[in-house]
């Protein structure tokens, strides 16, 4: 497996776990919770790589999204 392949799951994980806690934790579905982390800001950032953010634990993640994007939960 190289660098790429390693790098894609990971993200791939991290998004799941993501949007699982935002669903558990907002009491919303997941989808709902899916559509709250794929229209953010955030959701870029961490696919492009911009500033490690991607390496953060999901909670911190979650936290930072509900901060800097609180309308994305109305």
């Amino acid at each position: 497996m190289d660098d790429r392949i390693l790098e894609q799951t990971y993200q791939e994980n991290l998004e799941e776990r993501l949007i699982a806690y935002i669903a558990d934790q907002h009491g919303v579905s997941l989808e709902k919770a899916m559509d709250i982390y794929y229209s953010s800001n955030l959701a870029e950032k961490i696919h492009n790589g911009i500033e490690g953010i991607q390496y953060l634990d999901y909670k911190v993640l979650a936290q930072i999204l509900q901060e800097t994007e609180p309308e994305r939960f109305c």
